[in-house]
């Protein structure tokens, strides 16, 4: 199969759907799409509530893409691609719907700032999250403020220095990056069905304002986020990176 963004939309309730064959990973064209999607979404009126999926059995989704992260060759490509994940937080955050994560497998890397991004999470108990970009010579630094906003910077900086280490959906739902974890795909799935028809059955200018408060004091993220996108496109660069990212394809 190839890549997609898929959008349904049913009783006021609009799914965003993504896919890619290599873990549900983001290239950038991925990411521009998934961006422009949220941002259209948003200004539906006939939407209260977005749900945030991937396709699969497998990992909800494995992060940026390798091929294309060692394919960077200069300042501009690496800022560029960097950027695609400030662009997708920055949507999610501004969109004035809430948006409901439903994590069914693992997330690495900008899949966890995906999640962190959304105002609520399911998560099924295989969903373990990692932050492995230490291991590859950057670090989560676009993502980082979304993540430490849910967790909090010391479990950020556990994840972040344990770079090689699965943290478990429980730990997740500890920490606060999770809402909910069950341990069927089908509780998971009913469980997201109703309480988005929950939410989409209330006043959706108090969804508004409540969307409002989650995000308050985030407003400099507007810029935050690509000045992190920078360093990340930088340090993606270096002969370490090279060579760590060479390293991970192939295993």
């Amino acid at each position: 199969m190839e890549s997609f963004i898929r959008t349904n939309i049913h009783n006021n309730i609009a799914t965003i759907s993504f896919f890619h064959p290599s873990g549900n990973s983001f290239p950038s064209i991925q990411l521009e799409k998934l961006t422009l999607e949220i941002q259209r979404i948003g200004k539906l009126n006939t939407v209260s509530v977005i749900i945030l999926k991937s396709e699969g059995e497998g990992a909800f989704c494995a992060g940026a893409s390798f091929d294309e992260l060692l394919q960077v060759s200069n300042l501009e490509e690496g800022n560029h691609f960097f950027s695609g994940f400030a662009n997708v937080i920055n949507a999610m955050r501004k969109c004035p719907k809430i948006i409901i994560g439903r994590a069914q497998g693992k997330a690495v890397g900008g899949g966890v700032g995906l999640l962190a991004a959304c105002d609520y999470v399911l998560a099924h108990e295989n969903a373990a999250i990692k932050l492995s970009e230490l291991a590859i010579g950057i670090g989560p630094f676009v993502i980082e403020p979304a993540v430490t906003k849910k967790i909090g910077k010391t479990a950020m900086a556990v994840m972040t220095l344990e770079a090689t280490q699965w943290k478990s959906a429980a730990w997740a739902n500890e920490k606060g990056l999770f809402s909910q974890v069950f341990s069927s795909v089908e509780t998971l799935d009913a469980t997201v069905l109703q309480f988005s028809e929950q939410l989409a059955s209330y006043n959706p200018d108090a969804l508004l304002e409540m969307k409002k408060v989650l995000w308050e004091g985030t407003e400099h993220w507007d810029t935050l986020l690509y000045e992190r996108a920078a360093i990340s496109g930088r340090l993606v660069l270096s002969d370490f990176s090279k060579k760590a990212l060479a390293q991970f394809k192939q295993k």
